[in-house]
């Protein structure tokens, strides 16, 4: 199986050493920044990159358990400027998504 995915604004990981699924939406424009990730499923991660619209991806992974938010735009920050509701499954992601760059770097 694939242990990355992505589509315009959205990337999906897969950690086969532990298991686990997680994605990340980011939107990026002249108005700020805006970071969702999610520790999705297996079933999640393997519908992902299936619909003609990327729309339908965000929808499928907004589905899942939201692990993290970052919102800072030009019309001031939406909410506390960085939420963090599982640090595990935060550091869990972040760790894959290191592991990944290493891989592709080595």
């Amino acid at each position: 199986m694939k242990t990355k995915k992505h589509g315009s604004n959205w990337t999906a990981y897969h950690d086969p050493e532990t298991d686990r699924y997680f994605a990340e939406i980011i939107y990026t424009s002249r108005e700020g920044r805006e970071q969702y990730d999610f520790e999705i499923t297996q079933e999640i991660y393997e519908q992902l990159g299936t619909f003609q619209d990327d729309h339908e991806n965000v929808k499928l992974i907004k589905t899942a358990k939201r692990t993290y938010s970052f919102e800072n735009t030009m019309y001031g920050t939406l909410g506390p400027e960085s939420t963090v509701w599982d640090e595990e499954a935060n550091e869990a992601m972040n760790e894959t998504i290191r592991k990944q760059s290493e891989k592709k770097d080595n």
